[in-house]
């Protein structure tokens, strides 16, 4: 199938280049002049690099941008030069950059930073997929910290060095070598995974062999013809290494442009689901868009894809996004913003109740995104609900803000960041932080979790205003009583305590039964206060701020 030729209007913040266009080293500049120090500004850009060589190209990518390249390979479109993420802090300190990424593109690092080495020195949020880089990586920044993040398709000719990086997972890659470790490295379905045993320092890893089903991100892409059109990858099951491999394409189906609705900031919700309706899929550019009503995914094999790191917000009190209990639903690359009012749940996959199975053709979200507070004050009891059975969730962020505008204990407040009532959910890279409660509940049976990484809220002004029914504190990661199956794989727990007097008695509470089981766990307490007494229920040493050692792990529970 071919793609409709001729360019789409995507707007003024997706910049379609080429190796001949002019000024294009500036132009990119320019961007990242502008997106570098914009931590919570509204301003989102995509670039979109067409198949070509470009030499001598520098590519620093700052918040909200995204550079996507629109080869139907990653080869297609080869950046000679460099690729790099600047930490935004002193001292080299990279623990918040969040949300950029790179895509689909071929980087060689000769103008990095010595050592044909690109610097990627990230944090959360930062989709960095399908990729071939051509020669080293490193991804931090000199000394300083970071707390990323994530790879997925992605080759790396040479080394990889994770130096300070807190915690990774890495899915479905290949690289020469890996070296560093600190506290949670995780990989599934990688073949080069680094030797080496959990806990022991140096050797915190966590290896998968083979990645037990997925379906790779839809990408934008330029035919022969110059068309564009989405490839949506098939479902893989027991995978190991990238898709693209020596050239092949994946199965999968091609989309062309012609069947999407291109959303601009200032559609409405009314007029984005009009078109949904009438058969549409959807690809959402650059921007922020208020909503009035939720964006309603009815319709079986639905692509939503968003570019640039649209940003959907309502202040009205409706949820983001909804989906109907229907097979192969897609929703990637979006950015859910909560509102002055709460919604209750900012996206909610499926319907409460439904009984339906989706194991031929599951519902995927990739590179989903939550922030509550940060921007501005926002509330919501739950940020993702996901009552559909078989769900794929590959890669995601949920933030209760912890620094920025509107954030506090009554500022934005959030109960929940995930809750699972689906049965067979697997989720590959969740990341969720700082809600008042549990920050993961999971309630529905056969759940899967490779890779969990979350700070526990630093905020609760009082241990009396923080404390549930099973002892001090909330539990970060919470498998609920009347679950019979779970499993999960490198999962770390961070405190981070303001207040004097606050403690977490667990920081993983599960049923103890036969078919839950957990795997490399790690529990760590930051600055001067409080305490982590346990890692899994009762299980596993204490992580003290003052005395004591301020981490803890466990290997296995039970």
């Amino acid at each position: 199938m071919h793609a409709q030729a001729g360019p789409p209007d995507f707007g003024p913040h997706v910049h379609v280049l080429n190796p001949a266009t002019p000024g294009l080293q500036q132009r990119i500049l320019d961007i990242y002049e502008a997106q570098q120090p914009n931590h919570f500004g509204p301003r989102r850009d995509a670039i979109l690099l067409m198949p070509g060589r470009y030499e001598n190209l520098r590519i620093p990518v700052g918040f909200f941008t995204q550079v996507l390249g629109l080869g139907a390979q990653p080869d297609d479109v080869d950046v000679v030069g460099d690729l790099r993420s600047t930490a935004l802090l002193d001292n080299d300190n990279a623990t918040v950059n969040f949300w950029r990424g790179a895509e689909n593109f071929a980087i060689t690092p000769t103008l990095g930073i010595g050592d044909n080495t690109m610097q990627w020195a990230v944090s959360q949020a930062i989709p960095f997929r399908r990729m071939h880089v051509r020669g080293n990586m490193r991804l931090n920044q000199k000394n300083g910290w970071a707390s990323g993040g994530w790879f997925a398709d992605v080759r790396v000719d040479g080394r990889v060095d994770s130096a300070t990086q807190q915690q990774w997972i890495s899915r479905n890659s290949e690289w020469g070598r890996w070296t560093g470790s600190n506290w949670n490295m995780v990989f599934v379905g990688v073949p080069q995974a680094p030797a080496g045993e959990f806990p022991a320092p140096g050797e915190r890893f966590t290896r998968v062999d083979r990645t037990p089903v997925v379906r790779e991100k839809p990408y934008l892409f330029v035919d022969k013809d110059g068309g564009y059109a989405v490839r949506v990858p098939a479902l893989r099951h027991d995978s190991a290494g990238i898709s693209w491999a020596g050239g092949a394409v994946a199965p999968g189906r091609t989309l062309p442009i012609s069947r999407f609705f291109i959303a601009r900031p200032g559609d409405t919700a009314a007029k984005i689901n009009a078109q949904l309706a009438a058969g549409k899929h959807l690809l959402l550019t650059p921007g922020e868009y208020l909503l009035t009503q939720p964006l309603l995914l009815n319709r079986p094999g639905t692509v939503v894809l968003g570019i640039g790191l649209p940003t959907l917000r309502s202040d009205n009190g409706q949820a983001l996004v909804k989906t109907a209990d229907a097979d192969g639903l897609t929703v990637a690359g979006l950015f859910l913003d909560a509102g002055r009012r709460d919604s209750g749940v900012l996206m909610e996959v499926g319907r409460p109740g439904g009984g339906r199975r989706h194991r031929a053709d599951p519902i995927a979200l990739h590179d989903v995104f939550f922030r509550i507070g940060g921007a501005a004050a926002g509330r919501v009891g739950t940020a993702l609900r996901i009552h559909a059975h078989d769900t794929l969730v590959d890669h995601t962020w949920i933030w209760r803000a912890d620094h920025g505008e509107g954030v506090g204990w009554t500022s934005n407040p959030a109960a929940h960041g995930l809750v699972v009532d689906g049965e067979d959910v697997t989720v590959y890279g969740l990341f969720v932080e700082h809600f008042q409660q549990e920050q993961v509940l999971w309630r529905g049976n056969g759940g899967r979790v490779y890779f969990y990484q979350s700070e526990i809220p630093y905020d609760p002004p009082t241990q009396a205003e923080w404390t549930s029914a099973t002892g001090r504190g909330f539990a970060s990661y919470k498998v609920a009583d009347s679950v019979t199956s779970h499993e999960a794989w490198g999962l770390g727990v961070y405190s981070v305590f303001l207040k004097p007097g606050v403690v977490l008695d667990r920081a993983i509470e599960v049923p103890e039964k036969p078919g839950v089981r957990l795997h490399h766990m790690i529990t760590v307490c930051l600055v001067d206060k409080g305490s982590i007494e346990h890692v899994a229920n009762d299980a596993g040493d204490a992580a003290h701020c003052q005395g004591g050692s301020n981490t803890a792990t466990l290997n296995e529970f039970p």
